[in-house]
């Protein structure tokens, strides 16, 4: 069964950007999995899809074209939950799309077969599949620092419980610990 997991690293405050929006404190840290496998290529080989938010696609396109990297994601669909228009990158398999998570949650799981649903980014995303029951698993990778303000690793409208099912430590104090993601409680149905 298709899962939805968002695999992310965040501050020790809870930020996994910047308050400019900047990944360039992350990326001191690149070396952490020194000795182990690299855990991110392990986890994308257990995906079939990508979702994110229109922040997270403008960055990766912004990063593009600063850096001249190219779309990491060739070969998997890619969608992106936006509420204006945006440039596709040539040769990735983008799909645009607007509206409630929870509409198009089962097409963006059949999208990803019989693998996984990578939430990449954007702690409002994280959110909106929390709150709608949707996300299954919280990989966070903690990492060992302060940045007192940012982008928070998730929006809800309310608190949700979180259940431990693993952990392990990293180099240069990085810790991965490994969730599954609490069901939001039903709401009676009070009729009219």
């Amino acid at each position: 069964m298709t899962r939805f997991r968002y695999f992310v690293a965040a501050s020790v405050d809870g930020y996994i950007a910047d308050e400019h929006d900047s990944l360039e404190w992350l990326t001191t840290y690149d070396d952490y999995h020194v000795g182990f496998r690299d855990p991110a290529a392990a986890f994308l080989e257990e995906i079939g899809a990508v979702v994110m938010g229109a922040d997270t696609y403008r960055w990766l396109s912004t990063h593009m074209d600063d850096t001249g990297a190219r779309w990491p994601y060739e070969n998997t669909p890619c969608w992106v939950f936006t509420h204006r228009e945006l440039a596709a990158v040539p040769g990735a398999d983008l799909t645009f799309i607007r509206g409630d998570v929870g509409e198009w949650a089962g097409d963006i799981a059949a999208d990803a077969g019989d693998q996984d649903v990578w939430v990449l980014g954007g702690g409002g995303l994280a959110g909106q599949l929390v709150d709608s029951g949707h996300l299954d698993e919280l990989i966070l990778f903690t990492i060992p620092l302060l940045l007192g303000g940012g982008r928070p690793l998730a929006s809800l409208r309310a608190p949700m419980g979180l259940s431990p099912t693993g952990s392990r430590e990293f180099g240069r104090g990085v810790r991965e610990t490994r969730y599954d993601v609490g069901k939001p409680p039903s709401v009676p149905h009070t009729g009219s």
